[in-house]
């Protein structure tokens, strides 16, 4: 199991200290990008990913919850992210190109829906998707409990990809804890996003290694 914690769960007034940690502790660094439309809040933007070139020895993870995606691959390349997704309910028919258009600045392109979004939306990019997103809690807000039906359909979807012979990590971002890391690896979860369990934990480095283990 893999473990990207959120950086919008860090102390941004010790950034620094919370990025030394993540680059010992972590596997990813999750970036969560809001743009206040596709999503009611906003987050963070390249000021600070701009700050993070050269700095993170770990890859780093981009969630894109912003309309038009497309519009940032190239900057995030730049930056040196290694992981881009975005929202297939946003993308709609531009999923497909926005697949392409990841791959060919060199990132991983990874595909996302929100809790209310059927997970056979994602069937067709099977094959595609380098990794899916599977969003536990709905985007744009920290700190909201773990939607149980996630694992279902964590489940329905790791099925389908064994069936087609095509099985890429799924990624599952929200609400993750000790108390559901168990089950979420039994469904067929491979990386963990987790931000207020890491950065609120009295010992961060401790909770990632946890998490890695389950």
């Amino acid at each position: 199991m893999l473990v990207a914690p959120s950086l919008l769960a860090a102390d941004f007034l010790h950034l620094d200290a919370d990025l030394r940690m993540l680059n010992a502790h972590a596997d990813w660094i999750h970036l969560d990008v809001m743009d206040g439309t596709f999503v009611p809040n906003i987050s963070f933007g390249f000021s600070v990913i701009d700050a993070l070139k050269g700095k993170a020895a770990i890859p780093m993870d981009a969630h894109l919850m912003v309309v038009h995606p497309e519009r940032w691959f190239e900057r995030l390349a730049a930056d040196g992210v290694s992981y881009v997704s975005f929202h297939q309910e946003e993308a709609g028919r531009r999923t497909g190109p926005n697949i392409d258009a990841i791959h060919a600045l060199g990132m991983k392109a990874g595909v996302a829906v929100n809790p209310d979004i059927p997970v056979q939306k994602l069937f067709p990019y099977i094959g595609r998707a380098d990794f899916f997103l599977i969003m536990s809690v709905f985007a744009g807000f920290g700190g909201q409990k773990f939607i149980y039906e996630s694992l279902d359909r964590i489940a329905i979807l790791k099925a389908e990809m064994e069936r087609l012979g095509a099985v890429v990590p799924i990624e599952v971002d929200g609400g993750i804890s000790m108390s559901n890391a168990s089950a979420l690896k039994d469904s067929g979860a491979d990386v963990l996003v987790a931000g207020s369990s890491v950065f609120s934990s009295p010992d961060p480095a401790a909770t990632i290694s946890a998490l890695r283990g389950v």
